[in-house]
């Protein structure tokens, strides 16, 4: 078992020293991934990715980039599903027209000439329906 200090690994959270034993395997993910971070931190420092040096290489997006963790995968993928929920309880014709508009990417002009009513009733719909989608979206905050 070996000894950690909890405010060098959080100093946001803890604000004096709490030692706490773990177990080695434990502690070597912890070097690892301050070995790691120190990595990327002399990466950025060597390519002076501090600066924006994206001219369509890729260089910047590679060196800055961090992989999404399980936990945001996780969460992007109970949030998507909570949007789809909702936008399912819309009435049809507002759920079609906000699917077409976010993710067909029409324009609400695009959509009123498809189904053939004027442009104003269709983005009158598709505000009532955000404005509906906000509302119930704020109780699964």
């Amino acid at each position: 078992m070996k000894k950690v200090n909890l405010r060098e690994l959080y100093p946001d959270i803890y604000k004096t020293d709490v030692f706490i034993e773990v177990s080695s395997e434990v502690q070597e993910v912890f070097l690892t991934d301050k070995r790691a971070e120190a990595a990327r931190q002399r990466q950025m420092y060597n390519y002076k990715a501090y600066y924006s040096l994206d001219c369509d290489n890729g260089i910047e997006k590679q060196v800055v980039y961090q992989p999404p963790t399980p936990e945001m995968l996780m969460e992007e993928k109970q949030l998507r599903e909570q949007l789809y929920s909702a936008v399912m309880a819309l009435p049809e014709k507002q759920a079609k027209r906000i699917y077409a508009r976010f993710y067909l990417g029409m324009t609400v002009k695009e959509i009123a000439k498809t189904e053939g009513v004027d442009l104003s009733r269709v983005y009158d719909s598709i505000q009532r329906g955000l404005k509906w989608l906000a509302k119930n979206l704020k109780k699964f905050d």
